[in-house]
């Protein structure tokens, strides 16, 4: 077998994952990305294929208050953004998909941020 590089191996860690980890209607999925740049998540009905909420770094409504802030911190914002919009949609238990990402930095905040704003996993 072949040495991965970093991205192969995390979306072979995320299939891993997702073998047991699914949305359903009643508890959606809260999926992470990370890029180098951005941070993005959405909570997703993997059974409709739909996604109910989503934010990110490049969200408009986040716009102007990502200045000057670590992207840990701006991690933490988008975590708080999706869990409102996750409530307004009515959604308040959410299973959670780190991506294949280590628990760590930007994941970490996001969920913390999350579970602040009133989602439970």
């Amino acid at each position: 077998m072949s040495k991965l590089n970093r991205t192969e191996a995390r979306i072979r860690r995320h299939r891993r994952v997702r073998k047991f980890i699914a949305g359903t209607p009643a508890r959606p999925r809260l999926a992470v990305f990370r890029s180098l740049s951005e941070t993005y998540a959405q909570v997703i009905d993997d059974q409709a294929g739909h996604t109910l909420a989503a934010a990110s770094t490049i969200d408009h409504e986040l716009n102007g208050k990502l200045d000057g802030k670590t992207k840990t911190e701006q991690a933490r914002l988008v975590g708080e953004l999706v869990a409102k919009r996750a409530k307004d949609k009515g959604v308040s238990e959410v299973v959670f998909d780190r991506g294949g990402f280590r628990y760590v930095g930007r994941v970490k905040a996001l969920a913390d941020a999350a579970r602040e704003s009133g989602l439970v996993f």
